[in-house]
């Protein structure tokens, strides 16, 4: 299946996800309306009635025009033409909402013309925030300063509303799941693919570099079954170099890939002992000598850091600047021109491994430490390796307890910072 197909599933199905989605949001959001407006209808129904039955107890015969107003989605007010007692008003408004199925929590105010005050009914706790909202509208929404009247507030409207929609609730729930579930899936059949492709690459890699080498050694082994070859010692000695640096090659790339196999599975031990960063850079970069001098090539070297010694394995903190000084080489258009420097930084001190390279882009830096990336050189096919170098570097850096940072830019090189704790000394 080619990217463009699985593009093709992904968002089709993305949209098919997301139409039932909104489907149901829509289809929930109108039942919550509806209830909403139903509660509301009771509600105005049930203090309609209080208002009655007000009149009734005070023997007032006089009609009131729409006695119940909705101040906000959960706050209504209704008007009397004489006060009451709180507890009388309780007792009305518990009968009159139990009756209309409103079993949920209220708070009720009353406001009394005589002496131009707001009292709460303190019947539910309610936030004090909330408490002084309903005390505002209620200032600002008196009908006339000759009027009685009372408020009604719900602090947990919403909730209970909610709560009735049962059903929409648990599809709700269930379909957020499909989606998560959905997400989940993709996102792991998009991982795979990519890691599938990255090991393909990598076999494709190893191959080749493995097929050179052995090549060599079949056509040297087939020159020294020559009975001649004993006639011409130098030769002979010539071929059996060659054996010997081919047959050296591989087995220095199966330790790699044995290296990083034993890193996966945290099976790697270190062999740790004080060691001497300036002296570990300074063999590394001797190695080096013949490539540079092929390549026009040149390291330069500032070491000022003044106590460069840190607990670790030396031969895995030469592998991690071989490999960044292999690597800078490698990636180089122009003449390598690799500047490797140390400073005392906080409680430590950090190394600067700087190249002329061809660089990397933001994109590429996010990938760079990741196992088997190899950095994308276009047309060019001249740069040999596994991807999986800065890998080994990255994981062998927080081995010893340091931190490795990249900052690079396309066309400008790269520079590679690692930060190593200095090792501390006893007290006696």
């Amino acid at each position: 299946m080619n990217q463009r197909t699985i593009r093709l599933i992904i968002f089709f199905a993305a949209f098919t996800v997301i139409g039932v989605f909104l489907f149901q949001w829509f289809w929930v959001k109108k039942a919550f309306n509806l209830q909403e407006k139903q509660f509301n209808e009771r509600v105005h129904v049930a203090l309609s009635s209080v208002v009655g039955e007000i009149q009734q107890l005070n023997r007032d015969s006089s009609a009131i025009y729409e006695p119940v107003k909705q101040i906000s989605s959960n706050y209504f007010l209704a008007s009397t033409n004489d006060t009451l007692h709180p507890y009388v008003l309780q007792n009305l408004l518990l009968t009159e909402f139990k009756s209309r199925n409103l079993d949920t929590d209220f708070e009720y105010v009353l406001y009394d013309c005589f002496n131009d005050s707001i009292v709460f009914g303190d019947f539910v706790k309610i936030k004090s925030d909330a408490k002084d909202l309903v005390y505002k509208i209620s200032e600002e929404d008196k009908w006339n300063q000759a009027s009685h009247y009372f408020g009604v507030y719900f602090p947990s409207k919403q909730l209970r509303l909610v709560d009735q929609m049962g059903i929409w609730v648990v599809s709700t729930i269930f379909l957020l799941l499909v989606v998560i579930f959905f997400s989940y899936t993709i996102w792991v059949i998009l991982k795979q693919k990519k890691l599938s492709e990255i090991r393909t690459d990598f076999i494709n890699n190893m191959t080749h570099e493995l097929k050179t080498p052995i090549s060599t050694i079949s056509l040297s082994t087939e020159v020294l079954t020559n009975p001649n070859i004993t006639n011409n010692p130098e030769r002979l000695k010539n071929y059996a170099n060659i054996i010997k640096e081919e047959t050296e090659r591989l087995r220095s790339q199966v330790d790699k890939v044995l290296q990083m196999a034993s890193l996966d599975k945290n099976r790697l031990s270190l062999e740790v002992k004080e060691v001497n960063i300036h002296r570990v850079i300074k063999k590394t970069v001797e190695g080096f000598e013949l490539i540079l001098d092929s390549n026009e090539g040149e390291i330069n070297l500032s070491l000022k850091a003044r106590n460069p010694v840190i607990s670790g394995d030396e031969l895995h903190l030469t592998n991690i600047f071989f490999n960044l000084i292999d690597n800078a080489i490698k990636y180089s258009d122009n003449k390598p021109r690799i500047e490797i420097s140390t400073v005392d930084y906080k409680n430590g001190f950090q190394i600067r491994v700087r190249d002329n390279g061809i660089g990397m882009d933001r994109e590429q830096q996010k990938h760079v430490f990741e196992n088997f990336y190899r950095v994308p050189t276009n047309d060019r096919h001249d740069v040999k390796g596994f991807g999986i170098g800065l890998n080994y570097v990255m994981k062998m850096v927080k081995k010893h307890h340091g931190k490795i940072q990249l900052k690079s830019d396309l066309k400008s090189g790269s520079t590679f910072r690692i930060y190593f704790p200095i090792k501390k000394k006893k007290k006696r």
